[in-house]
């Protein structure tokens, strides 16, 4: 039997990465995806403008007619864990522990809020690009003539028990990371040639708490 899901998406990286490689993934299992992007302003003449999470308002505003499509099996997110808003559900009140802590805390406040049967919070440890450093053996797609660059790379994720661990703080976030080792770097480019040519089970062993969402979305 086959199952609809619809994601709501932080930009046009994120919806890249699911129509490309998680949606071919998935289809196989007869499960079938559609990313929507938030939209930052909306405007009275012309296209809305799409792309970022300024508030948690505006992400529970596009939420909202996701669930009126009474056909879909699953609702779900796929929003940076760094640089949250700080008005999301519970933000105030981040316990300590491990990022998994965290962010599973965050994922509930958010779950509790929406209240909705068929939804599936999901932030991403801690971004996007924590993806992209699970993918590390196919950084040389985007990056060929540059080996001791791709060894910087190796060593920032032998610090790390998982990608997803790559911390939050501005100066070392992982987007910030890659910009340090390769200026060139454009996130909506560089991501989706690398993450084609990636295995989701490279990433799914890698990245715990994504790995978690695809389970959850496959179960």
């Amino acid at each position: 039997m086959s199952k609809k899901i619809l994601i709501l998406v932080e930009g046009q990286t994120e919806e890249g990465f699911i129509n490309r490689v998680l949606a071919p993934y998935f289809h196989t299992k007869e499960i079938f995806i559609t990313p929507t992007i938030i939209k930052t302003k909306k405007e009275i003449r012309g296209p809305d403008h799409k792309g970022g999470v300024n508030s948690y308002h505006q992400v529970k505003r596009d939420l909202r007619p996701l669930f009126n499509d009474t056909s879909v099996d699953i609702v779900t997110t796929m929003i940076d864990y760094y640089a949250l808003p700080g008005d999301f559900p519970g933000y105030d009140q981040i316990p300590h522990g491990s990022c998994y802590d965290r962010i599973e805390y965050l994922e509930n406040k958010f779950g509790a809020d929406v209240n909705q049967k068929t939804f599936l919070p999901y932030l991403q440890l801690h971004e996007f690009e924590a993806l992209v450093f699970a993918s590390e053996t196919k950084l040389s797609t985007a990056f060929i003539d540059e080996p001791s660059k791709l060894a910087q790379v190796a060593a920032i994720n032998n610090t790390f028990a998982s990608p997803e661990e790559i911390n939050e703080d501005p100066k070392t976030a992982p987007s910030r990371r890659l910009k340090n080792i390769f200026p060139n770097y454009q996130k909506t480019f560089h991501s989706q040639l690398i993450l084609s040519k990636v295995n989701i089970e490279e990433l799914r062993n890698k990245c715990p708490h994504f790995n978690s969402w695809i389970t959850k979305l496959e179960s």
